[in-house]
């Protein structure tokens, strides 16, 4: 890596305490925050609003906001995200760490289908596949997507009367019994399936946001039942979200 320049980092340094949720910024909290002369704080201001990275704040002088240019440059990044992309890398990094099977997968009408997958180096894991579709009701993926639809859009999508499909005996029957399910979900922030789309595995998944904070998709860890337990499922669990929880950021969401 070549030589840091300082007038570039301090410039970052600025923008980046805006991360920190402050809305505004004057010129004397610059300099205490970072304890930075005041003379080059005034510098750096002074180009950051002629570029229109900050703009001063009407009606409040000597304070600064965020301002067009860096909405511009986060606008043509998202545009650049890749979910199947992005989540191939964190699934990759998720089953490095707990050597189980990961999957992303997004929600259509009332399938999921799977966009990433990173395979378990057992040689007994799950055998699925990228694009391939299963009913959402059956997979944990799926329940977590579903939860998190409005009341009214998963009325629209599985009415009261819809007839369930089940892939096993474990499967949910009825949409009543899947909205108590999904009312669980909603209140834990995690899902799980235990044989419902496969009588030989079980699987936990985790929400993951975009930048509007919008779920878009969740991450599963599937897991074979010998190798299934209350205790692993704890440990999966976190892991779960804290794979979602990276994706999620890479595709710009912060949290609050």
């Amino acid at each position: 890596m070549g030589r840091l320049v300082p007038a570039v980092t301090r410039t970052l340094d600025i923008l980046e305490l805006f991360l920190d949720g402050e809305g505004t910024l004057s010129a004397p909290d610059i300099v205490r925050k970072l304890q930075l002369p005041r003379t080059t704080v005034h510098e750096l201001v002074s180009t950051l609003v002629a570029r229109s990275y900050l703009a001063p704040v009407p009606d409040q002088p000597g304070r600064y906001r965020l301002s067009v240019r860096l909405y511009q440059l986060g606008s043509r990044y998202a545009e650049q995200l890749d979910l199947a992309a992005e989540g191939q890398q964190v699934a990759r990094s998720v089953a490095e760490t707990c050597d189980e099977t990961v999957h992303v997968a997004i929600l259509e009408g009332t399938t999921v289908i799977y966009v990433a997958k990173v395979d378990s180096t057992h040689a007994v894991r799950m055998v699925s596949a990228a694009g391939r579709r299963l009913p959402a009701h059956c997979t944990a993926v799926g329940k977590m997507l579903l939860a998190s639809l409005p009341e009214s859009e998963l009325a629209a999508r599985i009415p009261d009367g819809t007839e369930l499909v089940p892939m096993t005996p474990h499967s949910i029957p009825d949409p009543a019994a899947l909205r108590s399910v999904l009312a669980e979900i909603r209140t834990c922030g995690i899902a799980v399936e235990e044989r419902e789309s496969n009588p030989d595995v079980s699987c936990v998944a985790a929400p993951v946001r975009d930048r509007s904070g919008q779920v878009v998709a969740a991450l599963s860890i599937s897991v074979p039942m010998i190798r299934w337990s209350e205790e692993r499922r704890a440990e999966l669990e976190q892991l779960a979200v804290k794979g979602a929880a990276e994706l999620s950021e890479r595709l710009g969401h912060r949290e609050v």
